[in-house]
């Protein structure tokens, strides 16, 4: 499967203009590319508005998503705010061209941030199949509680769309090749450049790392870039029946 992440500078609580930006970047994709990547609430930064943004489940970013992947025939995937049943959920979101429709709402909030407070956490992880790939979707702190996206021999890809700050950059560098070591996976770690409208520096470092934490592609520091590269799932088989460490993995059971 073909690949490409788009790392960018999001606007600041302005949805048309990042629809905007994002339909001149994706311009750049690369033929061929299946899946597109965006980064955590893609439409509007990291913002605590949640009462003013938040939109209902199928509405006007929902429909950009929509109306994007069938023009360009790729899969398109990112978070934004939703509010559903009263509550406000960072879900992400996963649209095809063919029509499949996935989402996961962010199990763990950042409440020392103070942007999710009122947001409500996840109930349920998320794996679902696209073109052969089984995919697992995280958002951004969930990439710091490994027991939550720990593999259970159901999942190729791990993918964390993110808002992850510059001050913990070597953070989310360890971190995502953690995941792609002990899951056996690979890992896709879409972030964001720029400053966002809370004076908080964003370095970008979005990459894609393969099952032995080796860094298969990379984004340029700071700057905005689409990030391209193809997997091979019987490459990621080989290696998983050449070196298993399933079998030797210890069973748990997660308590909401």
């Amino acid at each position: 499967m073909k690949i490409s992440l788009i790392q960018y500078d999001i606007l600041w609580e302005n949805k048309q203009g990042n629809f905007e930006k994002l339909s001149e970047l994706l311009g750049g994709v690369p033929d061929k590319t299946e899946l597109v990547i965006l980064p955590e609430m893609f439409n509007t930064g990291f913002s605590p508005a949640a009462d003013a943004l938040a939109e209902n489940p199928r509405s006007l970013t929902f429909e950009w998503m929509k109306k994007t992947s069938r023009e360009k025939s790729f899969a398109i995937a990112g978070s934004y705010m939703v509010t559903e049943g009263g509550n406000h959920f960072n879900r992400w979101v996963f649209i095809s061209p063919e029509g499949d429709l996935f989402s996961y709402d962010k199990r763990h909030l950042f409440s020392q941030g103070g942007v999710e407070v009122n947001y409500t956490p996840g109930t349920a992880r998320v794996v679902f199949e696209y073109k052969g790939v089984r995919i697992c979707p995280n958002i951004c702190y969930d990439l710091r509680f490994p027991v939550w996206s720990r593999n259970r021999n159901d999942y190729d890809l791990l993918i964390n769309s993110a808002n992850w700050p510059e001050a913990r950059r070597d953070v989310w560098l360890t971190l995502l090749k953690a995941r792609a070591i002990e899951n056996q996976c690979f890992v896709a770690g879409i972030n964001r450049t720029g400053i966002d409208g809370m004076g908080i520096k964003y370095s970008g470092d979005s990459m894609m790392i393969g099952p032995k934490g080796e860094i298969i592609a990379s984004g340029n520091l700071y700057r905005e870039c689409i990030i391209s590269c193809d997997i091979s799932i019987d490459e990621l088989s080989e290696f998983r029946t050449r070196f298993s460490v399933t079998g030797d993995a210890d069973n748990f059971t997660i308590h909401l």
